[in-house]
């Protein structure tokens, strides 16, 4: 069965990503050195704590007879584009109704786009969404774009990212900031529209946006 990312730590997710990334632009590992500086970690004793849980999860393989022996268990593919499933809609302005979480299940028979793998650059788990919905305007985000999202449960502030509220059932595409009060807000990029102000425990995120895709016509 394949590893879903969110069963991996932020920094664990940084570091497959890395992984893939690098393979990619080498066309070979990387060494926990090069782990160390592309992830900003503090040291190699990190890196390779990570790396034994990476490897009990069945995440990468190990070769440590071998100074790059990082294997994953899908070696990324060089060929030029790859398809990306476009999983629903999402609503750029107020939230929508999302049925259930069952929505957001990346592996279920869905349509696909076809984008080049320099947009994805290695990263997992990386799905699409339709917008609807005018409140992301300002960020070049209309309605009627497709959004390529990775699939994370954790954003840095002023990243854009789909969030799922809990007790609304409802999902939404905005600006990501948790509050010095301990609030989430999730801040539209249109001057005409406010916030949306949320408990964390009623915030779940379920991806940030890497791409966007215009509308064309």
């Amino acid at each position: 069965m394949q590893l879903k990312t969110k069963e991996l730590s932020s920094k664990q997710q940084r570091i497959v990503e890395f992984i893939r990334e690098f393979w990619l632009e080498n066309n070979f590992p990387p060494s926990v050195r090069d782990i160390v500086a592309g992830c900003g970690l503090s040291s190699t004793s990190v890196v390779d704590y990570n790396l034994k849980i990476l490897e009990k999860k069945g995440a990468i393989r190990r070769h440590r007879e071998v100074s790059r022996g990082i294997e994953l268990p899908s070696p990324p593919d060089s060929s030029n584009n790859l398809n990306v499933p476009v999983i629903g809609q999402i609503a750029a302005g107020q939230p929508i109704p999302v049925p259930d979480n069952d929505t957001w299940d990346i592996t279920s028979n869905a349509d696909t786009i076809e984008v080049t793998r320099d947009i994805v650059r290695g990263r997992e788990g990386v799905y699409a969404l339709k917008v609807k919905g005018n409140s992301m305007i300002e960020d070049l985000i209309n309605d009627g774009d497709i959004v390529l999202l990775q699939s994370v449960n954790f954003v840095e502030n002023g990243e854009t990212a789909a969030i799922w509220l809990k007790s609304e059932k409802e999902a939404t595409l905005k600006k990501f900031f948790l509050e010095p009060s301990g609030k989430i807000r999730l801040q539209p990029a249109n001057s005409q529209m406010g916030p949306i102000y949320a408990s964390p425990d009623n915030v779940e995120v379920q991806g940030r946006v890497i791409a966007v895709i215009r509308r064309m016509g």
